[in-house]
């Protein structure tokens, strides 16, 4: 029997597990029959709470612990930003902390979290890439749409559209995280704009499907939408989940806020 616990942030739904002791191994199918959502738990996502090799104090990169992160179909993730902020809650309820900061390792780099006074929870997500070998480094064209391709440690591809309601995200989205021009397949957002800081997304996630909201996915349509306005200093994002809310600081690093909360907790 293994004991998990069940968070979401704005609707994106993770299993969590404490394997700080590291003596559960989960295979690929594993991991998507526990988030089947008939058969199983149901997640878009698993997240093994592990130690980091980071730990030692003495270093600049020093992390409280390792996010360990799949996609429901048992792929490896590099980074999940709703997935960061609820693993910081769930290392201080499984450590019974009391830090108000900390550092999560990912397989993108450590990332400084900061848990707000109103419950909300801030990640320092780093700088946006545009030059990866996960897409091509020009602006390209599939399905009529315009895509603009960010790294956020991991793949994403954003478009505006004019009325998101009218959408076939479940027929485009796959076409486009599968397109040849992404050998590692691709997470895509499109865009609605209603005005200048406040924009409504739908998500297609790679190794997901449409989720509910994605906060890699917040960080890449605000790097896009600020190389376009400068001027922005914070923008929200309305995705299907809830609100998300990204600004920068001084050093071009995005920051994302947004809920981090426990749903449940049970044996399988």
């Amino acid at each position: 029997m293994i004991t998990f616990y069940k968070y979401e942030g704005t609707g994106n739904d993770f299993i969590m597990i404490n394997n700080l002791k590291e003596d559960i191994n989960l295979s690929k199918d594993d991991i998507k029959a526990i988030c089947d959502r008939r058969f199983g738990i149901g997640a878009d996502g698993v997240i093994l709470l592990q130690t980091s090799d980071k730990a030692d104090l003495s270093r600049l990169d020093k992390a409280d612990c390792f996010m360990n992160y799949y996609n429901s179909d048992g792929t490896l993730a590099e980074m999940c930003g709703n997935g960061a902020r609820c693993t910081a809650n769930f290392f201080l309820k499984q450590t019974n902390s009391d830090l108000r900061e900390l550092s999560i390792d990912t397989r993108a780099g450590v990332k400084k979290i900061i848990i707000n006074e109103n419950g909300t929870v801030s990640v320092n997500m780093g700088i946006p890439r545009e030059m990866t070998v996960d897409f091509p480094s020009e602006i390209i064209n599939l399905e009529n749409f315009s895509l603009k391709c960010v790294s956020m440690g991991n793949p994403h591809a954003v478009m505006e559209v004019d009325n998101l309601e009218k959408l076939d995200i479940k027929t485009i989205g796959p076409k486009i995280e599968n397109d040849f021009h992404f050998p590692n397949k691709i997470n895509v957002e499109f865009v609605e704009k209603i005005k200048d800081d406040y924009y409504r997304v739908k998500v297609w996630e790679r190794g997901c499907g449409e989720t509910l909201s994605c906060g890699t996915g917040a960080c890449a349509v605000y790097a896009v939408m600020k190389k376009s306005n400068p001027d922005i200093k914070e923008i929200s994002l309305e995705f299907s989940g809830g609100k998300l809310f990204l600004s920068d600081n001084y050093e071009g690093e995005i920051i994302l806020r947004g809920p981090a909360n426990f749903v449940f907790k049970g044996e399988i």
